[in-house]
């Protein structure tokens, strides 16, 4: 009895915890940004199946699974961390994660072709769209043009600076990063990170990331605006 009350607070407090981010939006930072439906459904099932089973027990007899005696569950500490998930959502992927795995732009996209920019400068493009205009295309579609880059900010081993962006199939389990270079009018001081808007040109320069050893592209920036983090972290 002891342990299907624990089942059910558990499944409970999942299910709240999927309803609570997705209600607020926060699910973004775990999840693609089309897969609310689903997190409804899921969340919803969760909790109607743990009300049920917690109905259940009311109806019961005590005395005929009383097989515990005053002993603790360890099961109960399994709320711990959902407790803390419903209470407080951790943040979006970060700095942390792209140190840890290097750049990882991936291969070019079928057929290798980008097409034009639309008209009108600054263009804003994806942190992922600049660097594979950058490195597939060798910067055909960027030259010449002014671009406007968002994302948050990490430094290499001797300080230099990178513009980096995680980008997701389906979760934050699969996340990948991307990075740009930062060139020409920076900040005396940038804050890892911290998220930034940039405006600059294309830089034909390339790096090569220590994890990945993937090429990183280089941009020349013209300004830097620090901004608010967004509530879609992710690209995809």
């Amino acid at each position: 009895m002891v342990r299907q009350a624990t089942r059910s607070v558990i499944l409970l407090l999942v299910g709240g915890a999927i309803l609570k981010t997705t209600i607020s939006g926060t699910y973004v930072r775990y999840v693609k940004e089309g897969m609310w439906p689903l997190l409804y459904v899921a969340g919803g099932a969760m909790a109607v199946v743990a009300l049920v089973g917690v109905a259940g027990l009311f109806r019961k007899n005590p005395e005929a699974e009383h097989d515990h005696g005053g002993r603790f569950d360890a099961a109960w500490l399994l709320m711990v961390p959902m407790l803390a998930m419903l209470l407080l959502a951790p943040p979006a992927l970060g700095s942390f994660s792209v140190s840890r795995s290097g750049s990882a732009l991936g291969t070019a996209p079928a057929g290798n072709e980008f097409a034009p920019l639309p008209a009108g400068d600054p263009v804003r493009l994806s942190v992922v769209d600049y660097a594979s205009r950058a490195i597939f295309d060798q910067g055909r579609t960027l030259t010449g043009r002014t671009v406007r880059l968002s994302g948050f900010v990490i430094t290499g081993p001797g300080g230099e600076a990178y513009l980096a962006r995680l980008r997701i199939n389906c979760c934050a389990a699969d996340a990948r990063p991307v990075k740009v270079r930062l060139t020409g009018s920076l900040p005396d001081r940038m804050v890892p990170n911290s998220w930034i808007e940039v405006v600059g040109q294309y830089d034909e320069r390339t790096d090569v990331d220590e994890v990945s050893t993937e090429k990183v592209p280089y941009i020349a920036a013209t300004a830097v605006t620090p901004i608010a983090a967004p509530k879609k972290a992710y690209e995809s």
